[in-house]
Protein backbone atom coordinates (compact mmCIF):
# COMPACT_ATOMS: atom_id res chain seq x y z
CA UNK A 1 0.00 0.00 0.00
CA UNK A 2 1.25 3.60 -1.17
CA UNK A 3 -0.06 6.97 0.00
CA UNK A 4 1.11 10.37 -0.84
CA UNK A 5 1.29 12.21 2.96
CA UNK A 6 1.67 15.44 1.46
CA UNK A 7 -2.25 15.06 0.38
CA UNK A 8 -3.42 14.68 4.23
CA UNK A 9 -3.81 18.25 6.27
CA UNK A 10 -2.96 17.59 9.86
CA UNK A 11 -4.13 19.51 12.37
CA UNK A 12 -2.01 22.40 14.50
CA UNK A 13 -1.14 19.42 16.95
CA UNK A 14 -0.34 16.99 14.33
CA UNK A 15 -3.44 14.82 14.31
CA UNK A 16 -6.04 14.10 11.67
CA UNK A 17 -9.64 12.45 12.55
CA UNK A 18 -10.05 9.36 10.90
CA UNK A 19 -13.51 7.43 10.54
CA UNK A 20 -13.17 3.59 10.74
CA UNK A 21 -15.51 1.58 8.31
CA UNK A 22 -16.32 -1.68 7.45
CA UNK A 23 -15.22 -3.07 4.43
CA UNK A 24 -17.46 -5.55 3.81
CA UNK A 25 -20.89 -3.49 5.65
CA UNK A 26 -20.57 0.05 5.26
CA UNK A 27 -20.68 0.36 8.79
CA UNK A 28 -19.38 3.36 10.31
CA UNK A 29 -17.20 1.01 13.42
CA UNK A 30 -15.39 4.15 15.48
CA UNK A 31 -13.32 7.60 14.87
CA UNK A 32 -10.28 8.04 16.14
CA UNK A 33 -6.82 10.37 15.83
CA UNK A 34 -4.11 9.73 13.80
CA UNK A 35 -0.36 11.45 13.43
CA UNK A 36 1.81 11.34 10.83
CA UNK A 37 3.77 8.15 12.21
CA UNK A 38 0.47 5.98 12.85
CA UNK A 39 -0.77 6.58 9.80
CA UNK A 40 2.72 5.55 8.01
CA UNK A 41 2.80 2.13 10.49
CA UNK A 42 -0.94 1.47 9.42
CA UNK A 43 0.37 1.75 5.62
CA UNK A 44 3.81 -0.38 6.53
CA UNK A 45 1.74 -2.99 8.39
CA UNK A 46 -1.75 -3.09 7.02
CA UNK A 47 -3.23 -2.47 10.40
CA UNK A 48 -4.74 0.48 11.66
CA UNK A 49 -2.61 2.47 14.54
CA UNK A 50 -3.67 5.35 15.86
CA UNK A 51 -2.67 7.94 18.56
CA UNK A 52 -4.44 8.43 21.77
CA UNK A 53 -4.88 12.44 22.92
CA UNK A 54 -4.71 11.21 26.48
CA UNK A 55 -2.04 9.11 26.91
CA UNK A 56 0.29 11.06 24.10
CA UNK A 57 1.30 7.51 22.66
CA UNK A 58 0.81 5.21 19.37
CA UNK A 59 -1.33 2.97 20.13
CA UNK A 60 -2.33 -0.46 17.82
CA UNK A 61 -6.61 -0.91 17.69
CA UNK A 62 -6.96 -4.93 19.00
CA UNK A 63 -3.12 -5.14 20.91
CA UNK A 64 -4.31 -6.43 23.82
CA UNK A 65 -8.04 -7.33 22.65
CA UNK A 66 -6.86 -9.28 19.29
CA UNK A 67 -9.46 -7.06 17.66
CA UNK A 68 -7.50 -5.93 15.28
CA UNK A 69 -8.50 -3.78 11.53
CA UNK A 70 -7.05 -5.34 8.74
CA UNK A 71 -7.01 -1.83 6.33
CA UNK A 72 -8.91 -2.62 3.08
CA UNK A 73 -8.54 1.42 1.52
CA UNK A 74 -7.24 4.73 2.68
CA UNK A 75 -9.01 7.46 1.60
CA UNK A 76 -8.63 11.42 1.88
CA UNK A 77 -11.53 14.06 2.25
CA UNK A 78 -12.19 16.71 -0.64
CA UNK A 79 -10.07 18.87 2.09
CA UNK A 80 -7.69 16.47 3.28
CA UNK A 81 -8.43 17.39 6.68
CA UNK A 82 -10.07 13.67 7.56
CA UNK A 83 -9.41 9.72 6.74
CA UNK A 84 -11.41 7.50 5.71
CA UNK A 85 -9.91 4.00 6.40
CA UNK A 86 -11.88 0.72 4.85
CA UNK A 87 -10.90 -2.53 7.13
CA UNK A 88 -11.35 -6.19 7.91
CA UNK A 89 -12.96 -5.76 11.93
CA UNK A 90 -11.75 -8.69 13.95
CA UNK A 91 -14.45 -9.15 16.83
CA UNK A 92 -16.11 -6.03 17.84
CA UNK A 93 -14.98 -2.55 17.34
CA UNK A 94 -15.60 -1.34 20.73
CA UNK A 95 -14.45 -1.24 24.18
CA UNK A 96 -17.53 -1.72 25.21
CA UNK A 97 -18.38 -4.82 23.77
CA UNK A 98 -20.44 -3.80 20.90
CA UNK A 99 -19.28 -4.18 17.11
CA UNK A 100 -19.45 -0.58 16.69
CA UNK A 101 -18.70 2.26 18.52
CA UNK A 102 -22.07 3.90 17.25
CA UNK A 103 -24.25 0.41 17.92
CA UNK A 104 -28.03 1.95 19.99
CA UNK A 105 -26.27 5.01 20.49
CA UNK A 106 -28.73 7.92 19.36
CA UNK A 107 -28.97 11.68 19.99
CA UNK A 108 -32.37 12.14 18.51
CA UNK A 109 -34.51 9.58 20.26
CA UNK A 110 -35.74 12.50 22.35
CA UNK A 111 -35.50 15.85 20.75
CA UNK A 112 -35.92 17.63 24.11
CA UNK A 113 -32.71 16.01 25.55
CA UNK A 114 -29.05 16.77 24.76
CA UNK A 115 -28.13 13.56 24.93
CA UNK A 116 -28.25 10.19 25.34
CA UNK A 117 -29.91 9.01 28.85
CA UNK A 118 -30.68 5.12 28.08
CA UNK A 119 -29.56 3.46 24.69
CA UNK A 120 -32.99 2.89 22.17
CA UNK A 121 -33.50 -1.22 21.48
CA UNK A 122 -30.80 -1.58 18.34
CA UNK A 123 -32.32 -2.48 15.00
CA UNK A 124 -32.63 -6.48 14.85
CA UNK A 125 -31.26 -6.77 10.88
CA UNK A 126 -27.86 -4.44 12.82
CA UNK A 127 -27.71 -7.15 15.48
CA UNK A 128 -27.82 -10.04 13.20
CA UNK A 129 -25.32 -8.67 10.87
CA UNK A 130 -23.08 -8.40 13.57
CA UNK A 131 -23.79 -11.61 15.24
CA UNK A 132 -22.87 -12.87 11.07
CA UNK A 133 -19.56 -10.35 11.11
CA UNK A 134 -18.02 -12.25 14.30
CA UNK A 135 -18.58 -16.32 12.91
CA UNK A 136 -17.49 -15.25 9.36
CA UNK A 137 -14.27 -14.03 11.10
CA UNK A 138 -14.10 -16.95 12.93
CA UNK A 139 -14.51 -19.12 9.75
CA UNK A 140 -11.68 -16.81 8.20
CA UNK A 141 -9.63 -16.64 11.54
CA UNK A 142 -10.28 -20.08 13.84
CA UNK A 143 -9.77 -19.58 17.46
CA UNK A 144 -8.72 -22.27 19.52
CA UNK A 145 -12.23 -23.43 21.98
CA UNK A 146 -14.55 -21.52 19.73
CA UNK A 147 -18.26 -22.93 19.33
CA UNK A 148 -18.41 -21.63 16.29
CA UNK A 149 -15.09 -22.74 15.16
CA UNK A 150 -15.87 -26.16 16.13
CA UNK A 151 -19.48 -26.23 13.76
CA UNK A 152 -17.14 -25.25 10.69
CA UNK A 153 -14.87 -28.18 11.47
CA UNK A 154 -17.52 -30.51 11.98
CA UNK A 155 -18.61 -29.67 8.49
CA UNK A 156 -22.54 -29.44 6.89
CA UNK A 157 -24.11 -32.08 8.13
CA UNK A 158 -23.55 -31.18 11.51
CA UNK A 159 -24.45 -27.63 10.69
CA UNK A 160 -27.80 -28.97 9.41
CA UNK A 161 -27.75 -31.27 12.27
CA UNK A 162 -27.79 -28.53 14.71
CA UNK A 163 -30.52 -26.35 12.53
CA UNK A 164 -32.95 -29.49 12.77
CA UNK A 165 -32.36 -29.76 16.60
CA UNK A 166 -32.93 -26.35 17.51
CA UNK A 167 -35.94 -26.14 15.38
CA UNK A 168 -37.54 -28.99 17.38
CA UNK A 169 -36.72 -26.99 20.45
CA UNK A 170 -38.12 -24.03 19.32
CA UNK A 171 -41.76 -26.09 18.32
CA UNK A 172 -41.59 -27.89 22.12
CA UNK A 173 -40.97 -24.29 23.66
CA UNK A 174 -43.82 -22.90 21.30
CA UNK A 175 -46.35 -25.85 22.36
CA UNK A 176 -45.58 -25.74 25.87
CA UNK A 177 -46.04 -21.92 26.06
CA UNK A 178 -42.75 -21.63 28.07
CA UNK A 179 -42.38 -17.81 26.58
CA UNK A 180 -38.74 -17.59 27.82
CA UNK A 181 -38.32 -20.54 26.41
CA UNK A 182 -39.31 -19.70 22.91
CA UNK A 183 -36.84 -16.69 22.71
CA UNK A 184 -34.25 -18.67 23.88
CA UNK A 185 -34.37 -21.59 21.50
CA UNK A 186 -35.10 -19.43 18.82
CA UNK A 187 -31.73 -17.11 19.56
CA UNK A 188 -30.23 -20.90 19.21
CA UNK A 189 -32.00 -21.04 15.76
CA UNK A 190 -31.41 -17.99 14.70
CA UNK A 191 -27.73 -18.61 15.20
CA UNK A 192 -26.85 -21.61 13.80
CA UNK A 193 -29.12 -20.29 11.08
CA UNK A 194 -26.77 -17.57 10.14
CA UNK A 195 -23.72 -20.08 10.78
CA UNK A 196 -25.09 -22.33 7.59
CA UNK A 197 -25.45 -19.09 5.86
CA UNK A 198 -22.28 -18.41 6.21
CA UNK A 199 -21.16 -21.96 5.06
CA UNK A 200 -22.62 -21.27 2.45
CA UNK A 201 -21.12 -18.01 1.66
CA UNK A 202 -24.31 -15.84 1.89
CA UNK A 203 -24.67 -13.13 3.50
CA UNK A 204 -27.78 -11.63 5.64
CA UNK A 205 -28.28 -8.37 3.35
CA UNK A 206 -29.45 -11.25 0.59
CA UNK A 207 -32.24 -12.71 2.55
CA UNK A 208 -32.95 -9.17 3.89
CA UNK A 209 -33.73 -8.11 0.06
CA UNK A 210 -35.20 -11.79 -0.38
CA UNK A 211 -37.94 -10.96 2.58
CA UNK A 212 -38.26 -7.00 1.38
CA UNK A 213 -38.99 -7.97 -2.20
CA UNK A 214 -41.97 -10.64 -1.37
CA UNK A 215 -43.12 -7.62 0.46
CA UNK A 216 -43.35 -4.89 -2.09
CA UNK A 217 -44.76 -6.86 -4.18
CA UNK A 218 -47.37 -8.48 -2.16
CA UNK A 219 -45.92 -12.02 -2.76
CA UNK A 220 -46.35 -13.21 1.32
CA UNK A 221 -48.21 -16.70 -0.29
CA UNK A 222 -45.48 -17.98 0.66
CA UNK A 223 -45.87 -17.56 4.15
CA UNK A 224 -49.28 -18.03 4.24
CA UNK A 225 -50.07 -20.69 1.76
CA UNK A 226 -53.14 -18.16 0.44
CA UNK A 227 -52.65 -16.62 -2.71
CA UNK A 228 -52.54 -12.82 -2.15
CA UNK A 229 -53.15 -13.09 1.29
CA UNK A 230 -50.66 -10.72 3.48
CA UNK A 231 -50.04 -10.49 7.39
CA UNK A 232 -50.60 -6.91 9.02
CA UNK A 233 -47.73 -4.87 8.63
Amino acid sequence: MEIDISKVKFNKHGLVPAIVQADDSGQVLMLAYMNEESLKKTVETGYTWFYSRSRKKLWQKGETSGNVQQVKALYYDCDGDALLVKVHQTGVACHTGTYSCFSGRRLDENKNLPAVVEQPPEDLSLVLYELYSVIKDRQRHPVEGSYTNYLFNMGHDKILKKVGEEAVETVIASKNKNFDQIIYEMGDLWYHCLVLLAWHGIEPKQLFAELVSRRKGGNYHKFTGKTGERPAD
